[in-house]
């Protein structure tokens, strides 16, 4: 009961905007807020809803009429935070603050919120630190009026002094650089570990996705792990790693990563980039779907647009899953399992029941056939090119140097054996 009386009570709002060119489809978007918001222990989601806008306006987002209507509402149900559906500007979320009295969180606000929650690892707690101050320096101007005091000396030397905006501003900063400092000893390990794998003759499969769409699920059915799995936004942070030996397949690595969503803050990518880069490290992607959301299309193309960021090309290995086939009415999942039969390379399944499973482990296994294989080179003290490059693909596991030039043993892809040929 307790821990009832401290629960605060939300209420979420979609801006929809008539002249936002991006805009999402308002149903599913909201669907989506109010899961977010649910995501969060504290919280108690009272109500959502969809706000219709002709256009944003600068000081405030909404019109006055709507203000008004919906500052009525929040004191009717005793609401403490708004959570609104999209970017605010700092003097946007000041003006509506102080227009509700309620506290205000943006889009990018409440994902730090339940990131924040969630990290559970040194290197998670850092870099959701570093996005959440990165986030926080552009928001100075949200504090009240101690902003406008100028503090430091009388004025006769040096001037009036530095506001404390100025101050709040330069302290920011200064921790980023410490937590920088700090992370990059964290990556650095990180790359250590990535070499380390590297040596060890395991495929890597990365498993990817939009957030809740069963990634965990699989990766707890593929290998025995106990990850948290909940129908729940961002369950898992943390990446995971587990070798799998494949039923008449190679034993592989396979890697549960943080889950995608649109619009994912700029400073999140930023921050997770050193964990999301471990998709670049994979011999083998697999895009896991939930084919039963009613948005799974535009999920997707969010997935590939961050993983195009993250400088995956479209030639690398990957493999469709469309997960939560046990969702679907018989008649939607028969017609899934038809259209995923005609792509050699998309694979309809339901990790929750198994159906599908063994058929996507099959196909993972012919994927990975000659993924990285073991050679041994000559390479000629005039060879130097060649050696480079060996170097630069991170392929070398072992050198040493002959009367007449380098002996060499690598592991490489068929591709990279090809390119190297080529040289």
């Amino acid at each position: 009961m307790e821990h009832d009386r401290v629960r605060t009570r939300a209420w979420v709002l979609h801006p929809d905007i008539r002249t936002d060119a991006d805009r999402r489809a308002p149903g599913p978007a909201l669907e989506e807020a109010a899961a977010l918001a649910a995501a969060l222990p504290d919280l108690d989601v009272i109500g959502a809803e969809i706000v219709r806008l002709p256009r944003a306006q600068p000081g405030h987002l909404f019109g006055t009429g709507k203000i008004y209507e919906i500052a009525a509402h929040l004191k009717e149900n005793e609401i403490g935070l708004v959570l609104v559906d999209g970017p605010l500007s700092p003097v946007q979320q000041r003006n509506l603050e102080k227009a509700w009295g309620v506290k205000i969180l943006d889009r990018t606000g409440l994902i730090l919120e339940i990131f924040s929650d969630r990290a559970a690892t040194r290197e998670g707690v850092l870099q959701v630190e570093m996005a959440a101050l990165s986030y926080q320096r552009t928001r100075l101007v949200r504090a009240w009026t101690h902003l406008e005091r100028q503090r430091g000396g009388l004025g006769f030397v040096g001037g009036p002094g530095e506001t404390q905006i100025e101050a709040d501003r330069r302290a920011i900063d200064d921790q980023l650089v410490r937590l920088r400092r700090q992370l990059d000893k964290v990556v650095k390990t990180r790359e250590l570990h990535r070499q380390a794998r590297a040596k060890v003759p395991y495929p890597i499969v990365a498993l990817v996705g939009y957030t809740n769409a069963g990634k965990s699920t699989l990766f707890n059915r593929l290998t025995g792990a106990q990850v948290m799995a909940e129908d729940m936004l961002f369950a898992t942070l943390d990446p995971t790693m587990r070798r799998v030996q494949l039923p008449d397949g190679p034993e592989v690595i396979l890697s549960d990563t943080v889950g995608f969503i649109s619009d994912l803050p700029t400073e999140l990518v930023a921050a997770f980039r050193a964990t999301l880069e471990e998709v670049l490290a994979a011999d083998l992607i697999v895009h896991v779907r939930d084919v039963s959301h009613a948005e799974t299309e535009e999920q997707a193309d969010d997935v590939r647009a961050i993983l195009a960021s993250l400088g995956v090309t479209d030639d690398r290995p990957l493999i469709e899953v469309w997960n939560k086939l046990d969702r679907l009415p018989p008649e939607l999942r028969e017609a899934a399992r038809a259209r995923a039969a005609r792509d050699p390379a998309t694979f309809a399944i339901s990790a929750l029941t198994g159906e599908g499973v063994d058929e996507l482990l099959a196909a993972v296994a012919r994927a990975l056939q000659g993924a990285r294989v073991e050679a041994r080179l000559h390479l000629a003290f005039s060879d130097g090119r060649k050696r480079a490059w060996l170097f630069e693909q991170d392929v070398v596991q072992e050198e040493t140097q002959a009367g007449e030039g380098f002996e060499l043993r690598v592991l490489w892809t068929a591709k990279q054996q090809a390119q190297f040929e080529a040289l």
